[in-house]
């Protein structure tokens, strides 16, 4: 099943294919080959969903559509966390009232004056050498992410 144009599909794993590395692999090549792109897939098992929303940094947040969380393929290491704090520090440098933790496999962003002009989401997607886990994953707004936990209940 899939939710809206968010790019978030909700499927049935057999244990035996629960490979999440596997399985996105092969959605990203299924994509490709039908529609000649080759977008970046996360997988998540209902548990690491669950595991987001309960890690969640953020609880005061009220408005969900301040709120992110950006999927990631793998757990980011040391300079992945700090490449993370240093995009906080210039935004804030910059009158950037934006945050962002890591906790797992999920980037928490939280952009209270919006997602579009954030500059710590600019500070994030920035290239160069300068290589963050927001460059390898798939951001959702807090809303999205609810409800395809709710979608997982049907």
């Amino acid at each position: 099943m899939t939710y809206i144009q968010s790019g978030n599909v909700v499927f049935v794993a057999s244990a035996t294919s629960a490979d999440e590395a596997a399985i996105a692999n092969a959605f990203e090549a299924a994509v490709a080959e039908r529609f000649g792109v080759r977008p970046a897939v996360v997988v998540l098992s209902r548990a690491q969903l669950q595991q987001v929303i309960s890690s969640n940094p953020f609880r005061q947040v009220i408005d969900p559509r301040t709120l992110h969380a950006v999927f990631l393929r793998e757990t980011p290491g040391a300079q992945g966390i700090s490449a993370v704090s240093a995009a906080v520090e210039r935004a804030r440098a910059k009158g950037s009232r934006d945050d962002a933790r890591v906790i797992g496999r999920a980037l928490y962003l939280w952009t209270p004056d919006g997602f579009a002009p954030s500059a710590l989401r600019r500070e994030l997607d920035r290239g160069g050498t300068l290589s963050t886990p927001a460059r390898t994953g798939t951001a959702r707004n807090w809303a999205t992410v609810q409800k395809l936990v709710s979608l997982l209940d049907q």
